[in-house]
């Protein structure tokens, strides 16, 4: 078995990262083991050419007959060359290659699916007819200051020539009312106005825009604006006109004047921008704007479903405040309500949270989550994390990855399937994902996150959305597993391409079990009693492989997701009570001690970060709501729940680095102790990048010392972190906010809030920077930690 595991290798060679990779073979052991049992997986994530065909395979998959698996073709099935039969791994299934297969196959010669390090596999499937480019729809809050306005026309006009061509590209305006304009009326510019006061389902609104269904003849329905041609002149007869009237859809109507190609509507669209106005109607002084958010993303949807049932698309959704008008309302308009706050919704003292469930950062989070769409919060459209962060919206792949090189990078109409082999089930997914129920023998009863289903749909997808895949372990502890045998896992993600094809992603993993021997006691592999599994000497027991293939990172993110997840429904106290008994549990499980003793209490390497990871999850922004909107902590969670395991990591504990004169950029302690006068700390939350100048620092560059030719070392100093920022802002979505900040100054309170309060207004002595907070330090959370952790 093998004792040194390298756990990140997996997200290089398939995109995804285990918990452990080593799974105990029953139930029992599994609970034991505390931390979640799981997968992250990154389903398009790009992978090197060592590890997956470079191009995309231009046929369908061979799938298994089994009704109930239907498990693609992979490089752990067992093949027999000279019948030309195929095992399943995952329902042990044989099946006959079909004859193409068949004639060609040998051991020599074995098609890109079963070569043993291809063990992801893409297909563009030839028997889905392409879909056609993808549209998008602008929706406009003409509601905000003329200032923003212009300014967001700005953006939106840069975006239009990032689009390819051929996408196609509406605009909704809305305020009191809104506004769907026309962008194939040439001349001069046209718009429906439509009452902001309810919703609107396709049909409807398809009559309201005339486009009911019609025959036009020759040019006759476009002059009149979709409406049924004129009847034929006295004493002409009726079949003569039969022959020249042809039939227009709805949707072809939609499409003709409203969903245009970049390529047509440039001008047209560029000119509306341009003259954009703010919503004209009156607003009393003791009232706020009538802002009918959720009536236009009604009318979005439905102008999408009527022209482009099945094809990729996406709602772009620019909003300057809280909706107050119509469906999805969630404050009124008179302004001696306040908004929604932490303690409305937890007293249940919010009338118009839950009817509105639609608009407003905190009840529209369900509706991104459910779509795969992307959120940014920002201060101001003229804000660079606003600008930057929308452009990156439509990134395309560089020019020299092959097959995608230049196109876009975002997917539509994603779907995610997990199939198991048969001793384990999947309990459910958390990310942004909706269950598409479907049940199978692999769905287990124990519910995380989205359960119930071993497929969800995700919607919108890019390289960089990660979904949470947790299992739960069945197989019994009266009947321990074969020696040698191994586990399947395979994720089948179906979506279509920003070229309009339809393509399948099959990445298959494959793992050991592990039998613990008899007599072995809870804790896994431990020496003889009274030295609770403290393992000094090489002539002593080693320890599990199970504990030895545990991925901290990846695991503290499946809790983090957990976590996060359960504030839904559970009162945030009683979350933050269930991480601490977890890590309570799992420190007592796998840690090295002798009972209740903590000063012989020790954690292995695999093991050693997992409690610091934990200490700042607890306080988080994604835990602890002090100083923070509801709106700010459901971005905050939606961020969390579909980043990579890094970019996670990077949320939960922030990234120090110390500059100075004594030598390079040194990795520095989360802690206060790593303020230093004559230091410049970058700070990396994700959500912001903060550059803090130490008091000596600060003073230096106040008296422009960096100006002076002498002192050259000093201007390298302030520089550095300023680079090394923007490198890390040039390849983040969506893009932080970058703060440059002095010690004593307000802004200093981003990077003091985030550190560890070793040095507080109550702590004698000390180096470094006193926090002013209640909070209890590493030091003291970690003695706690052993205290209860050794307890017998």
């Amino acid at each position: 078995m093998n004792e040194h595991w390298d756990v990140t290798s997996s997200e290089e060679a398939s995109g995804t990262r285990l918990s452990f990779h080593c799974w105990p073979s029953s139930r029992l052991e599994a609970t034991r083991c505390v931390a979640p049992i799981g997968s992250l997986i990154t389903p398009l994530k790009k992978l090197p050419p060592t590890c997956s065909p470079p191009t995309s395979l231009q046929y369908d998959p061979i799938r298994c007959s089994t009704a109930t698996c239907h498990a693609v073709l992979n490089p752990y099935c067992q093949v027999d060359f000279r019948t030309k039969l195929w095992v399943c791994p995952f329902c042990l299934t044989r099946n006959h290659f079909p004859p193409h297969y068949a004639e060609n196959i040998s051991e020599q010669n074995l098609p890109a699916e079963l070569i043993p390090q291809f063990a992801t596999c893409e297909y563009e499937l030839p028997s889905v007819p392409p879909a056609g480019p993808p549209a998008f729809v602008f929706c406009i809050d003409t509601c905000a200051h003329v200032e923003e306005l212009a300014e967001l026309a700005d953006s939106i006009q840069q975006i239009l020539n990032l689009l390819p061509e051929d996408s196609l590209v509406g605009l909704i305006t809305f305020g009191t009312n809104v506004q769907v304009h026309e962008l194939g009326f040439e001349g001069l510019p046209k718009a429906y106005v439509i009452r902001g006061n309810k919703e609107y389902g396709p049909a409807k609104f398809g009559q309201l825009l005339g486009c009911g269904g019609a025959a036009a003849a020759g040019g006759a329905g476009k002059a009149s604006g979709g409406a049924p041609p004129p009847p034929p002149p006295p004493g002409q007869h009726q079949q003569q006109q039969m022959p020249q009237a042809t039939y227009e859809s709805p949707g072809q109507q939609v499409l003709r004047r409203f969903l245009l190609p970049v390529s047509e509507c440039a001008m047209t669209l560029e000119s509306i921008l341009d003259d954009l106005r703010k919503d004209p109607w009156p607003v009393p002084s003791d009232k706020r704007v009538a802002r009918c958010t959720g009536c236009a993303l009604s009318v979005a949807t439905s102008l999408l479903d009527l022209a482009l049932p099945r094809r990729g698309a996406r709602v772009m959704m620019f909003v300057g405040g809280p909706c107050t008008s119509g469906p999805g309302a969630i404050v009124s308009r008179l302004k001696t309500e306040d908004m929604r706050s932490h303690a409305d919704l937890a007293r249940n003292a919010e009338p118009l949270h839950k009817p509105a469930y639609q608009v407003g950062v905190l009840e529209m989070g369900e509706l991104v989550e459910a779509t795969g769409g992307l959120m940014v919060l920002g201060d101001s459209f003229g804000q660079s994390v606003f600008k930057e962060s929308l452009r990156r919206v439509f990134q395309t792949f560089d020019a020299d990855v092959p097959e995608d090189g230049g196109k876009m990078q975002m997917a539509f109409g994603a779907t995610l399937e997990v199939l198991t082999s048969r001793e384990f089930k999947v309990s459910g997914a958390i990310g942004p994902v909706t269950s598409l129920g479907k049940k199978g023998p692999n769905v287990s009863d124990l519910e995380v996150g989205r359960g119930g289903t071993n497929a969800w749909s995700l919607g919108g997808i890019d390289p960089s959305t990660t979904i949470a895949v947790y299992f739960d372990i069945t197989n019994p502890g009266t009947s321990p597993l074969p020696e040698g045998k191994r586990r399947f896992i395979q994720f089948l993600t179906r979506y279509q391409h920003s070229n309009g094809r339809t393509r399948l992603r099959a990445t298959t993993l494959c793992g050991p079990w592990y039998n613990p021997p008899p007599g072995e006691d809870k804790k896994g592999g431990a020496p003889p009693p009274g030295v609770g599994g403290y393992n000094p000497g090489p002539g002593m027991e080693q320890p599990s492989p199970v504990k030895m293939s545990f991925d901290q990172e990846a695991a503290a993110v499946l809790l983090a997701r957990v976590a996060v997840h359960r504030t839904e429904t559970e009162d945030v106290a009683d979350v933050l009570r269930w991480v601490d008994r977890s890590l309570i549990r799992l420190a007592s499980k796998f840690g090295d001690y002798v009972p209740d003793d903590p000063n012989s209490f020790r954690l292995s390497p695999e093991f050693s970060l997992f409690p610091q990871f934990i200490f700042h999850l607890r306080r988080s922004q994604f835990l602890q709501l002090f100083n923070s909107s509801p709106d700010e902590a459901a971005y905050y969670r939606y961020i969390l729940s579909r980043e990579n395991t890094t970019n996670s990591l990077v949320m939960i504990q922030p990234t120090l680095l110390s500059y100075s004169f004594n030598g390079p950029p040194q990795p520095a302690l989360l802690d206060s102790q790593s303020v230093r006068p004559d230091t410049i700390l970058l700070l990396d939350t994700f959500f912001h990048v903060v550059v803090f100048h130490g008091e000596t620092c600060a003073a230096w560059r106040e008296q422009r010392y960096h100006e002076q030719e002498e002192h050259v070392a000093f201007r390298n100093l302030l520089e550095a972190p300023q680079a090394d920022a923007q490198t890390i802002m040039d390849n983040r979505f969506p893009v932080p906010r970058y703060i440059v900040c002095d010690q004593h100054k307000s802004e200093a309170r981003f990077l003091m809030a985030k550190l560890n309060p070793s040095v507080t207004h109550n702590s004698e002595g000390g180096a470094g920077a006193q926090v002013f907070t209640d909070d209890v330090s590493l030091r003291v959370f970690m003695e706690h930690l052993m205290k209860l952790a050794v307890q017998s």
